[in-house]
């Protein structure tokens, strides 16, 4: 059931959109009304919450079952002995899927209120308790201790430090104040610890705050889908282009038994230094991150000695991931994008530019998986078709495992391409209402179905390297 409103977009970015999922492909395939109600379906998913958290576990430290274990344990202290399941996916051995309950009817709201930004909001939706520099507004007598509701204010609008708010909010829940108002707008030093610790929140979903944190790494279900795709084996030498977090990163040193190279790059230095902490936080002395810009990647004089540092000789790596800079219109919750028509439609050209770099460092033989958490067609299906046209080394392969659905009508690309492709598309399912007695009497089969279908919006491409790019291709 919807509880929020649609995603809000500017009008010209929502009809770009729209023009993308009902193209002549598309209404051809299905009907007019059909491609209409899926769009519909989309913007309203795209406000809400998935139906599962998902955890991967760090393999290189500890076996899935023992790390299952303390989750189960850390579960019931968190959820006040509440019995929520914990599956391991069937198709990700290193994924665990918790059950997220809600959205959560009757619960009273408070006169004392704060007001959150949207993005500390979505994050509230997931799990996490309201930290202080994301409260923008508290009510004139706030102190800590106090019940409070929280709104999250979708559209950006509430000023910093007022008293009462009237413009559109959303109520997220009910949480404790951990500090008084007079402590978060009193213009001494920036506090950064929890300001609200959400005691009823509309879903409720894990906190994965300090929780395990070198045995579990929180990531979207398709993100760990990636990593399997890329398939990466002990002794080769990888490239994460565009890495931080370093999410996907860790996953790949872990499933190469930390036995072999892999390279992280970032062009944003404080990003660089979390993907650093990660690998040390999960054991991993496999990966080498740089600061630097994907783009610039390829070594152009071979004279310059860079002693294994970014850029690189052509043709140095066996497998490749480009999990490329995108609109973010995958990501769920997601109440209000502020991006321009300009913003959106910006990506594309610096997607073809890392792609063009990854196809040069990629060895004959080798592999390079693309994706995005964005759902339009211009920075996916076109980018598989344009890429195929550009680079006749470049051969479209089968995923395995393939979770998602194929890939969308619209950019010329065949059946049986659009088949090799994986497209999460959460308008694939209804929203979901979860409570603890439709969690007992659900079959696990069917919850590994829902966990697969409502995530958030992602796209994955894979691709072989036939031959040298330095070969002359004879239809060139």
């Amino acid at each position: 059931m919807s509880v929020f409103p649609k995603i809000s977009l500017r009008p010209e970015v929502e009809n770009y959109l729209k023009e993308g999922f009902m193209n002549k492909e598309v209404v051809s395939a299905s009907s007019k009304q059909e491609a209409e109600r899926k769009f519909e379906t989309l913007l309203n998913h795209l406000s809400h919450p998935p139906s599962f958290t998902t955890v991967r576990v760090n393999t290189h430290l500890a076996s899935v079952q023992h790390v299952k274990n303390l989750l189960i344990v850390e579960l019931q202290k968190q959820f006040n002995e509440l019995s929520i399941p914990v599956l391991q996916h069937p198709d990700l051995p290193d994924v665990l899927l918790i059950p997220v309950i809600g959205p959560r009817k009757n619960i009273k709201k408070q006169q004392c209120e704060a007001i959150v930004g949207a993005q500390c909001g979505n994050a509230v939706l997931r799990g996490a308790h309201v930290y202080v520099p994301g409260i923008m507004s508290a009510s004139k007598f706030m102190k800590a201790g106090d019940v409070i509701s929280v709104y999250s204010d979708i559209k950006g609008k509430c000023k910093k430090g007022a008293k009462e708010f009237d413009g559109t909010k959303v109520f997220l829940g009910n949480g404790i104040s951990e500090r008084s108002r007079k402590e978060i707008f009193g213009g001494l030093p920036a506090l950064k610890g929890i300001g609200i610790r959400m005691t009823e929140p509309i879903y409720l979903s894990p906190s994965f705050d300090s929780v395990l944190p070198s045995y579990l790494f929180l990531q979207n279900l398709p993100s760990a889908v990636v990593t399997h795709v890329l398939n990466p084996q002990p002794g080769e030498k990888i490239l994460d282009m565009c890495a931080a977090p370093g999410g996907k990163t860790t996953h790949i040193a872990a499933l190469i038994h930390d036995q072999g190279e892999v390279i992280a790059l970032d062009k944003i230095s404080n990003k660089v230094e979390k993907i650093k902490q990660n690998a040390l936080l999960l054991g991993l002395n496999s990966i080498r991150a740089f600061c630097f810009d994907g783009t610039k990647a390829v070594k152009v004089d071979t004279i310059e000695h860079t002693e294994g540092a970014p850029p690189f000789l052509p043709e140095s790596f066996d497998r490749i991931l480009l999990d490329a800079p995108c609109s973010g219109m995958g990501q769920r919750p997601n109440m209000a994008c502020n991006l321009t028509l300009k913003e959106v439609t910006s990506y594309q050209p610096l997607q073809r530019k890392l792609f063009t770099v990854a196809v040069q460092l990629l060895k004959p033989g080798g592999v390079l998986v693309y994706s995005t958490c964005t759902v339009t067609l211009a920075e996916n299906e076109e980018q598989v078709a344009w890429a195929l046209r550009t680079f006749p080394c470049l051969q479209l392969q089968p995923q395995e495992p393939q979770i998602g659905g194929e890939g969308m009508m619209g950019a010329g690309l065949s059946f049986e391409q659009l088949k090799w492709l994986q497209r999460f598309d959460p308008s694939f399912v209804s929203l979901q209402d979860t409570d603890i007695d439709s969690l007992r009497d659900a079959r696990i089969e069917d919850m590994i179905w829902l966990a697969n279908k409502d995530c958030i919006g992602f796209f994955i491409a894979k691709f072989l390297k036939c031959k040298s790019t330095s070969e002359k291709d004879p239809q060139r």
